[in-house]
């Protein structure tokens, strides 16, 4: 069935930017579908630290929306229509995306999305399950394959690897061969050597200082303040990926941005790039991007290794305040989902 062009569907929508975390749920009408777009009815979505990020204006830099913008960046559904010259996937396909950047919008009940970005879901997720998978996944993927370019039996430490990011990465590590050792509260512990960490450091009565030397890849957690002691840990020409700190010149090169954010960049992250440099050492920024082939890769080790995603807290759609703002105080324990 195809839908309505007139059809109208709730959307959580933000109108300015604003420290205050508070989005509007507005009818609005059912987006249409270019040649290569799919129309997914969409079943769930995650809510994530970025989406905080996105309302109060702390990444306009790298992705900067047109008002009113529908937020969320991660989603799983139903193909409800397909573009003309969209031949990988048909109506009625469960799938799983992370949205392309610059078209956001995975609070609603359908979404338009470029067939480049999604995957058929994982057969041994459900679709709350699933909504949790993408965007750290690809994060986790493409900071170990596209920026650090991994090699085996190496070590790998990933601070505060207890939570939704751990959970993903520390299986997609292990897949490449890595030897993963990742910090956090006792709590986190067993769960993480179950899914395949080789050591666990308890933060709170050990300092991973003291504790690690000579460390090939780092992938930063937990933000500039942290970079110092992270790099000191690497060996040299060791390599540091943050998802948190500061993006620097070379984010801005790989990205092709304009040559007045490139400059800007270049001097926001120039202080860590020096750090780094001094030690002879690499230190990268990464934002995660839409990838549909990188996901597909993903879910077939989701399904080989049956892996599950750590879920914190369901909300159904019309509390989507709450679950911004369960997200928005950093104590959840795995991700949260909205549901529809």
């Amino acid at each position: 069935m195809r839908k309505g062009e007139d059809e109208e569907l709730k959307a959580a929508q933000m109108k300015k930017y604003s420290k205050q975390i508070q989005v509007e749920i507005n009818d609005i009408k059912i987006p249409k579908i270019n040649n290569h777009e799919v129309l997914i009815k969409v079943k769930a979505a995650g809510v994530n630290p970025l989406d905080i990020l996105i309302l109060n204006g702390s990444i306009r830099m790298i992705a900067d929306y047109d008002f009113p913008l529908t937020l969320g960046n991660e989603l799983s559904g139903v193909i409800e229509a397909v573009g003309k010259d969209v031949v990988k996937f048909k109506v009625g396909d469960p799938v799983y995306t992370r949205l392309p950047i610059n078209k956001i919008g995975a609070f609603a009940e359908y979404a338009a999305v470029h067939e480049g970005a999604i995957s058929v879901m994982p057969k041994n997720l459900t679709f709350i399950e699933a909504a949790a998978v993408p965007l750290t996944a690809l994060t986790a993927y493409q900071a170990l394959h596209d920026v650090l370019h991994v090699q085996p039996d190496k070590k790998l430490f990933i601070p505060g690897g207890t939570g939704g990011f751990g959970t993903m990465a520390i299986p997609i590590a292990k897949s490449m061969g890595l030897y993963v050792i990742t910090s956090g509260s006792e709590r986190g512990r067993s769960r993480t050597l179950s899914i395949g960490a080789d050591q666990f450091i308890n933060y709170k009565e050990e300092n991973y200082f003291d504790l690690l030397s000579n460390i090939d890849y780092v992938i930063d957690t937990l933000g500039a303040k942290e970079i110092k002691t992270e790099l000191a840990i690497l060996k040299p020409q060791g390599k540091l990926v943050s998802l948190k700190a500061l993006p620097n010149y070379r984010f801005a090169v790989e990205n092709n941005f304009p040559i007045w954010k490139k400059l800007l960049f270049g001097l926001v992250g120039a202080r860590l790039d020096r750090l780094a440099a001094k030690q002879n050492k690499e230190y990268r920024f990464l934002f995660v991007s839409a990838n549909g082939r990188q996901l597909q890769k993903l879910t077939k080790l989701v399904e080989d290794e049956d892996i599950k995603p750590a879920i914190d807290s369901v909300y159904n759609f019309d509390d989507i305040n709450m679950a911004l703002n369960k997200v928005s105080t950093g104590h959840s324990e795995g991700k949260v989902i909205i549901t529809f």
